[in-house]
């Protein structure tokens, strides 16, 4: 995917990241050789921060593939927080148990193998402080009245993809993806239900407080 801001600001932003620990740099390099999907260590900052500062002590991932972020999520809401990971793969899933044992957060992390939002609604109202939502575009507008419904009041929709390379733009997109993440971002910006701010970082992050 083409970076949304100009490839010289991108590698400086990368370049002045502190070091990652042992365990996040070989996910980094697994995900860059193997083509795996992860939003890598300058949204996975930005993300660490936001969690921080709300305080969560509750995050539901809809889609984690091997579970790059989930480490994150996990070390923000510290030892006495939770941290449900989803994923419809056993084989990732296995590959993430295996990196949360190294990276010393397992216990925090109830991992669910199936549908991601099959599984998100079947959790309580209110449960969440933040729901962070990186499924199959396809499926982004599905995500939004499953998760209002299960965040508290002041949490965080906190989306992944929605500039999608600048695609997002063209009002003539055709492809299914573009269009469900142009739907998706109508509807919350929409919404009544939550404030909604998207930064353009990386490829662009959506984040939606309910209210």
């Amino acid at each position: 995917m083409n970076p949304i801001t100009a490839e010289s600001v991108e590698n400086y932003l990368y370049a002045i990241l502190p070091q990652r620990d042992e365990v996040l740099r070989e996910m980094e390099a697994q995900a860059k050789q193997r083509d795996i999907p992860i939003i890598g260590p300058l949204v996975a900052s930005f993300l660490y921060q936001l969690a921080q500062i709300a305080k969560a002590q509750t995050v539901f991932e809809l889609g984690s593939a091997i579970g790059y972020s989930t480490i994150w999520w996990a070390r923000a809401v510290g030892p006495n927080g939770r941290v449900v990971y989803t994923d419809s793969s056993q084989k990732n899933a296995d590959e993430a148990r295996r990196y949360f044992e190294r990276a010393g957060v397992a216990a925090r992390i109830d991992v669910r193998l199936g549908d991601a939002l099959e599984i998100l609604s079947e959790e309580k109202p209110g449960s969440y402080d933040i729901i962070f939502n990186d499924v199959d575009k396809e499926d982004y507008p599905r995500v939004l009245p499953l998760a209002t419904e299960r965040l508290r009041k002041g949490g965080l929709l906190i989306t992944d993809n929605v500039l999608w390379s600048g695609y997002v733009a063209d009002p003539n997109a055709k492809d299914d993806s573009t269009r469900a993440i142009q739907e998706f971002n109508r509807l919350l910006y929409a919404s009544p239900d939550f404030f909604t701010t998207i930064v353009p970082m990386r490829d662009g992050v959506a984040i939606a407080q309910r209210k």
